[in-house]
């Protein structure tokens, strides 16, 4: 093994497994050299959690179990190979909710026991900034990303494969979790972001002045309770005095106040740590407007800016094949009695 310009060169191809079960999706895919989808499949749980408007834990859990060893099954099929051509087994051991990252933990260390193959334990917000890896066969560190889903909103620069240095982070609510409560405010079903971005398109994005949470002068933190509030409270004023709501621009204007904010940190943070690149990850990454403003600001800095195809941005084994790579190729690995980590840090 070698390395050259930043990437880890090695003497035989390398096949990992992949386990993704942190939320709603379960998922498993075949990623070889972490960089080539050899295969992804994605069984999401979406239409089930959709009347109750939000994931419901318990149900999420008993849906991986049911379906977790057909996933794997049809991507090793997909993939043309079989247990014996693979080098690893990578697995999502936090964050997320505890069941569900229990169902596919258990499932890849028993592969991995049974196999003789190592394990890696891999953070889901890891995995998130990797599925940029292989949409990006030429991106390597250093770099800036903004990781922005249902749970999380981080600024992470990425000094090196698996080397990360944490810029900011919510404080309240992620920027995925106000889409879906606005959503569902606006009547609008789940899961709120893609269906926030639909409609805007149709709205003025100033129609309504909203708030921007900066924080403190050079924060890279984020909060997004404030703004969340303060379309609720217009909702439930225009609703008392029987004003007419158009959804339309509330969407607008709501997304509107999220992408500025998000977009002028993510610029700032690049620019802090003079990077060419300035990377978008996660499921909010897949919004037409923030990859159009933000598009638009980096063109005017200098800044080239990358995301993931959508479907790369929602949860995906993929990602975290890609993560597991990584960590492979420095011996990186984790013992059997590795536990979920609900909560899991990246650092």
């Amino acid at each position: 093994m070698d390395r050259t310009e930043g990437k880890w060169i090695m003497d035989k191809d390398i096949n990992i497994l992949a386990i993704e079960t942190s939320c709603d999706e379960t998922s498993a895919a075949v990623v070889r050299n972490g960089r080539e989808i050899r295969s992804n499949i994605i069984y999401s749980q979406i239409d089930v959690h959709k009347k109750f408007g939000g994931v419901v834990p318990e149900v999420a859990s008993r849906k991986h179990l049911e379906s977790i060893n057909h996933v794997i099954d049809l991507s090793l099929a997909e993939a043309h190979i079989g247990f014996q051509d693979l080098d690893s087994i990578a697995v999502t051991y936090g964050p997320g909710l505890v069941g569900a990252l229990l169902i596919g933990l258990t499932t890849a260390k028993a592969l991995a026991y049974t196999l003789g193959l190592p394990l890696i334990g891999v953070n889901h917000i890891e995995g998130h900034i990797c599925a940029n890896y292989i949409e990006h066969k030429h991106l390597n560190p250093p770099f800036v990303c903004l990781i922005a889903s249902g749970g999380h909103s981080h600024l992470v620069y990425v000094a090196d494969f698996g080397e990360y240095e944490i810029m900011g982070m919510t404080r309240d609510d992620a920027a995925g979790e106000a889409f879906d409560k606005i959503a569902r405010a606006l009547g609008l079903g789940y899961p709120g972001g893609p269906l926030i971005d639909k409609i805007a398109k149709e709205g003025k994005a100033n129609a309504i002045e909203f708030p921007r949470a900066y924080l403190e002068d050079g924060s890279y933190d984020f909060s997004f309770s404030g703004v969340k509030s303060a379309v609720l409270n217009y909702l439930n004023s225009s609703k008392m005095k029987g004003k007419k709501i158009d959804k339309e621009d509330v969407a607008a204007s709501f997304q509107e106040s999220i992408v500025d904010v998000l977009s002028d940190k993510l610029i700032a943070a690049a620019e802090e740590k003079n990077s060419s690149y300035a990377v978008l990850a996660g499921g909010v990454a897949a919004n037409s407007r923030l990859r159009e403003i933000l598009t638009m600001k980096g063109k005017a800095k200098g800044i080239e800016i990358l995301y993931p195809t959508p479907i790369l941005c929602t949860d995906n084994a993929a990602m975290i094949g890609s993560a597991g790579y990584y960590h492979y190729i420095k011996g990186e690995t984790s013992s059997l009695d590795i536990n979920a980590i609900p909560n899991l840090a990246i650092k």
